[in-house]
């Protein structure tokens, strides 16, 4: 008996992690989205211009 109730515990503790883990990635992804992404830009490109 105690055993069931502590594999239920478990398996909603995992859940419950799980969807923290994706709404914390898609969040930074969404913060990704709205920064300036100028750390790649190529100075030689606006040199030849």
């Amino acid at each position: 008996m105690f055993k069931a109730i502590r594999r239920t515990f478990a398996a909603l503790t995992v859940t419950v992690l799980a969807f923290r883990a994706v709404a914390t990635f898609l969040s930074w992804v969404e913060h990704q989205d709205e920064s300036v992404a100028d750390t790649w830009v190529d100075e030689d490109e606006f040199e030849d211009a």
